[in-house]
């Protein structure tokens, strides 16, 4: 059985081993959505794409939904998202202010695609939202193939 010394010796040192370990995360550079530039992580966060019919990136800082939209032709089209800052961010899509569909991305680096069908040509908006704010987003739509 150990002594009372050898005991007290062993939870200091435990003790001390925790507060490197607490003290190095500590001093690591956290990423921080709120200064990553926006055109550096989306070249990297979504493939080269010709024919983009709509496309957006940006910050959602405050759980503020933030919208974009074209004039889209009727067909079938490919959305390809991707975000960062954990969670998940949520793509509504619409036609004419009549919801089509919704996508989402984890919000982990990973990139997700959706197959959207547009039945008539009109406005398309697409309008990012999440709960999970900060986070950055990207999405890209082109026609299918």
């Amino acid at each position: 059985m150990p002594s009372r010394h050898q005991v007290v010796r062993r939870v200091l040192a435990a003790a001390a081993g925790v507060a490197v370990v607490l003290g190095a995360s500590a001093c690591s550079p956290a990423s921080s959505i709120e200064s990553t530039d926006v055109a550096t992580w989306k070249a990297t966060a979504l493939p080269s794409a010709s024919r983009i019919v709509l496309a957006d990136a940006g910050k959602i800082l405050n759980r503020e939904p933030i919208a974009k939209d074209a004039t889209v032709a009727a067909g079938s089209y490919t959305l390809t998202m991707s975000c960062d800052g954990g969670g998940k961010e949520f793509f509504d899509v619409s036609l004419d202010g009549r919801r089509l569909t919704e996508a989402g991305a984890a919000c982990n680096g990973s990139r997700e695609t959706a197959r959207i069908t547009v039945p008539s040509a009109g406005r398309l908006t697409i309008s990012a939202s999440s709960v999970d704010a900060p986070l950055i987003f990207a999405y890209q739509l082109v026609p299918s193939a």
